[in-house]
């Protein structure tokens, strides 16, 4: 499920919001005053999404986004004329006067495209430093000298065992290093 965190400078307008939302489905994790605040909730959260207001009193909207994670997206909620009539970057924006409806339908389309973006994180391989690539090579060299292997065979030999016994990559040639080395 996704964070989301409600700010607005008036109290009443976030706990308002936080109602529609809370009813409708959505887990609201905080309700908040000040861009300071805001941030604070989120330094605790991997990701998820500010419903905000356009000004609080120690920032504007597009401070707090400045400084809000990347893994988090905005909803500006204000009165058009505040922001030209077109969406500033990386803010999605509704105008004031609210529609409920509007609210809910993109909201949702915020969530599942977060949901996207962290299904597609977690399928990419993850980077390895160099340190990590050179113990990977050096067990692979050990199978290799030890075992007559070809680079591919003392490579998907790594792997077998890594799957086989539930530990990453970079454990198991640790694991091949210290055997050999006993």
């Amino acid at each position: 499920m996704t964070n989301i965190i409600v700010a607005f400078s008036k109290p009443e307008d976030g706990k308002n919001i936080k109602g529609i939302l809370v009813r409708n489905g959505f887990q609201v994790v905080a309700v908040c005053t000040s861009g300071a605040q805001t941030l604070s909730a989120a330094e605790g959260l991997s990701s998820g999404i500010v419903v905000s207001g356009y000004r609080f009193e120690d920032m504007l909207y597009d401070e707090l986004r400045q400084y809000l994670p990347g893994t988090f997206d905005m909803l500006l909620i204000s009165s058009p004329s505040r922001w030209s009539g077109q969406a500033p970057g990386n803010v999605i924006c509704l105008p004031m006067p609210l529609k409920v409806h509007d609210l809910l339908n993109t909201l949702e389309m915020m969530v599942q495209a977060q949901m996207r973006f962290r299904r597609k994180m977690r399928g990419k391989p993850k980077e390895r430093s160099e340190e990590e690539q050179n113990l990977i090579a050096r067990a692979k060299q050990l199978l290799m000298e030890r075992n007559n292997m070809t680079e591919s065979e003392a490579h998907r030999y790594i792997q077998k065992c890594s799957m086989d016994s539930g530990t990453n990559l970079v454990e198991t040639a640790q694991m091949v290093i210290s055997l050999i080395h006993v």
